[in-house]
């Protein structure tokens, strides 16, 4: 079980939560997800919102392994 009172599922740099949501909806309408639209997601299965980070994280790996092939050091650092 969770410790704590607050949530620490936040984006860290100020304005990359709503590039988030919506980069979030791309990755749901693309694996051809419905029901979403309205901001509710409560109605979607766990398996398929499992999907959605899933696919998430592989493209984010996808551009950073290209920014760093093109020469591109200058990444966040974790």
């Amino acid at each position: 079980m969770a410790r704590g009172s607050g949530s620490s599922n936040r984006a860290l740099v100020m304005g990359a939560a709503q590039a988030l949501d919506n980069f979030k909806n791309e990755v749901a309408s693309e694996l051809g997800l419905q029901g979403y639209q309205d901001g509710y997601w409560g109605e979607i299965a766990s398996r398929d919102c499992g999907a959605v980070g899933g696919h998430m994280v592989r493209r984010m790996i996808q551009l950073a392994e290209q920014q760093i092939a093109q020469g591109n050091t200058n990444l966040p650092k974790a």
